[in-house]
Parts: structure tokens; sequence; C-alpha cells
């Protein structure tokens, strides 16, 4: 992606799915990263529009259909009016930057003439290959690690851009709470059963700090998780960002014992940015991750997790912050997103030329 010489401030149009409000109130990863693109681009000078929901509050010029977010358990045809809508109010923009599902397929036909950019922030399914597929001659995909990029082998990828977070929001703690912690959602994917498991074969306390919102996470909770609860094993609920940021502070390290493709894993970098090693299965993004050895372990299994709990406590809590410095910040994240704009009006007016 090489810069071209017209480097005036962009208009960017961005569109931010229908079910979470930009920034999330508690859980969204997608909205919090979105919220970061937002705010990023406009402090650096470019001007920028964001079509969410009503109760959004990222400080940037917004608009919108549906007044509240309508939550992750909302109507999937609900996605396609909001789109709509979103590309006939962003006009005169440079281009758009669409994280919906529905709205890459119908851009062409919404606004033939304007450059769309969009990026998968979930797993590239057989279904979401054909889907992304179906477009992708059309509309640049950015995926958002190799890992992802790697499980849809046929599919043009134009950019793999990491997600990044502002290191100074959290705070560098030394562990001194003397807890694990497992952060994310409450569903057997995760591996919240996992966590207990570890932690209890470790003699360490457990703090789990979960989104339970659907059905199929309540009835796991249920069967899986709430009768292991004890002294030693506590359920805190969703916590808000704040929160969050303490509660990773203050961990030896974060339990990550997913079992599946997760594309990146936002938490692990928020771990990371507090000083806190992440001990995690060689799943999705992960070892793009955890430097293992100096900023946590990639485990083989559970008993291998066990292990390293002792050895994740001697790490240097600031060679974890100073690998999110590097290598997972917003401004390079701000910047990775600049430059592919850049590069996309370029070949954009090539092309009409």
């Amino acid at each position: 992606m090489s810069g071209e010489p017209d480097d005036r401030p962009l208009r960017v149009g961005i569109i931010a799915p229908a079910w979470v409000a930009v920034p999330p109130p508690q859980y969204g990863g997608t909205e919090f990263v979105i919220d970061r693109l937002a705010r990023g681009l406009q402090e650096r000078g470019h001007t920028v529009e964001l079509f969410a929901t009503g109760d959004s509050t990222c400080p940037v010029r917004r608009s919108w259909l549906y007044p509240v977010a309508l939550g992750t358990t909302g109507d999937p045809a609900a996605e396609f009016a909001h789109v709509q809508r979103a590309y006939e109010v962003l006009v005169g923009v440079d281009l758009i930057h669409d994280h919906t599902v529905t709205g890459p397929a119908w851009a062409s036909t919404w606004q033939p003439d304007l450059p769309v950019v969009t990026t998968n922030h979930g797993p590239f399914t057989p279904e979401m290959i054909a889907h992304f597929g179906a477009f992708a001659g059309r509309v640049p995909i950015i995926a958002i690690s190799e890992a992802q990029r790697r499980s849809a082998p046929g599919l043009p990828v134009a950019a793999i851009i990491h997600h990044g977070v502002d290191v100074a929001d959290f705070e560098l703690g030394d562990g001194e709470g003397g807890y694990l912690l497992f952060l994310g959602r409450m569903s057997p994917e995760k591996g919240v059963h996992r966590a207990i498991t570890v932690a209890r074969a470790a003699g360490k306390p457990l703090i789990i700090a979960a989104k339970m919102w659907e059905p199929d996470e309540f009835r796991y909770f249920a069967e899986q998780v709430e009768p292991q609860l004890g002294a030693d094993i506590v359920y805190v609920g969703q916590v808000g960002e704040r929160r969050r940021a303490e509660l990773l502070a203050g961990a030896v390290a974060l339990l990550n014992p997913i079992r599946w493709p997760e594309p990146f894993g936002l938490v692990m970098i928020e771990a990371l940015a507090c000083g806190t090693p992440v001990l995690a299965f060689a799943e999705g993004a992960a070892p793009e991750i955890v430097e293992h050895g100096r900023t946590g372990f990639i485990c083989a299994d559970e008993a291998d997790m066990t292990r390293r709990v002792p050895e994740a406590a001697r790490l240097r809590r600031a060679d974890c912050r100073l690998s999110v410095e590097a290598r997972f910040s917003t401004e390079r994240f701000v910047e990775r997103h600049i430059e592919f704009y850049r590069h996309l009006l370029h070949s954009h007016r090539a092309r009409s030329r």
C-alpha cells in the first residue's frame, strides 16, 4: 500500500452494526473498535460521519435510523433497513467504511460511484466466505488477523489490520489481587468451565466477568458454570470499561482458554496493556498476540495452562505493556486505516481516469 501525494484531510463515512451502541456501554468488541477508529480519525484532522444507533455517544457527527440499539438478539432482517438508510445519508464523503454484514453486498447498488471498504469482525465460516466472495471484487475486505485471513485462503483480502487500544486508558497493575481472571462471553467456546478447572488445579481464586444476554449463554451458565461457583470461583456479571481495567490490573494472569478460531481477541491486548500476562490456547489470533514466554504462554491444554500459572506470575509486566505500545496501539491501528483509505482512493481515481 504505497501512499499517494494527496495528503488532504479525508471525509470518511463509517457504518456500524445496529446491534450495540458506539461505544458499547458494556460488552461489544466491534463497537469499541469502531469508536476508537472514528475518534482517532477525527483527532488527526479528518472528517468522520458515523451511522450507528441513536443511543451512541461517540463524539463525531452521527446519524441513525434506530434510536436505540437493537441488541444481539435482534432480528437480522432489521440490518437491511439500517444499512440502506446509511447509504442514503452518507453523501459527500470520500469513502465509506462499512462494518456491517449486509451493507457491502448492496453498496454498488446504493452508491455505485463511491469507494467502499469493509472489515469482517467475525470468523470466515463457509457461509461467510461465500457471502464475502460475492462482492470481494467490488468491495475490498480488511481482515483483523493473519489467522482470520488464513481461514479463507481463496478469498481476496486487501489488508490485515490488527485492533488497537489506548495504553493510557489502562493502568499498569502489579497483580496484587492474587486472582486469575476470565473476561469475555458466557459460552462454551470461550471456555469459562475450562478456566474454572485451571484455576482450581493451580490453587488460585478465579474472578469471572462475563456478558450473559442470550438464551444459550444463560443455559450454559446454569448447566456448567453456576454449580461450580464458590468462595474461590466468583462470578461478578458483566462489567463496564473502568471496572474491567481494574480487574485486569489486579489479576495474576488472564485465562483465555478458547476453543474456536477467534479472529482477534481484544481482551488479550487489554490485559497486556495492564501488564497482565495472558494464558491461551493456540486458537485463532492468540499466537499473533501473545509472545510465548514474554507476555504470556500459548498452552497445549488445560494441564499445560495450569503448569504455566506460576511462570506467568514471574513474567515482567512492563514487557506486556511495551508489547501493546509497539504492536497494538490505537495510533498504529488508525494510521494503518488512513494509509489504506488513501490507497483505495488512489486506485479508485486511477480506474475512473
